[in-house]
């Protein structure tokens, strides 16, 4: 799967008591993909989606999305109907990222617009933080 990264700089609406419940937002557009994806590839209910955070990239950290079986030291949650996966260092990176799918001339892939980001690299494919 194809990840795009982003920086956002505004915080979410004030009073959103469901933006500040989910650690890990999926939208509407990104969850269908998912579903499409798991259909497609004909994955197992068993396996979420784990959402990672990897050194490496122009940038220093890169993300990672792929279907996996829940480990005992994830934090596990659902996003969209989605249940997501994600390591505690992951996370700490990833806490108010919404992920979003795009599909445009430049290409599709899965877009992460995340809070923590201090910068991106030209290629938009890894970040800092």
């Amino acid at each position: 799967m194809s990840a795009i990264a982003e920086t956002k700089s505004e915080s979410p609406a004030e009073g959103s008591q469901e933006q500040s419940q989910e650690l890990v937002k999926l939208t509407a557009r990104a969850a269908e993909k998912v579903k499409a994806i798991r259909a497609e590839e004909k994955i197992e209910d068993s396996y979420g989606l784990r959402l990672k955070v990897m050194g490496g990239g122009c940038s220093g950290f890169a993300y990672d999305l792929f279907f996996d079986q829940p480990q005992d030291v994830d934090q596990t949650f659902e996003s969209q109907g989605i249940r997501l996966l994600c390591d505690q260092m992951s996370l700490m990176y990833l806490v108010g990222t919404e992920i979003d799918y795009v599909e445009s001339l430049q290409g599709s892939g899965f877009k992460f617009t995340n809070p923590n980001v201090k910068s991106t690299c030209g290629c938009g494919s890894s970040f800092s933080a």
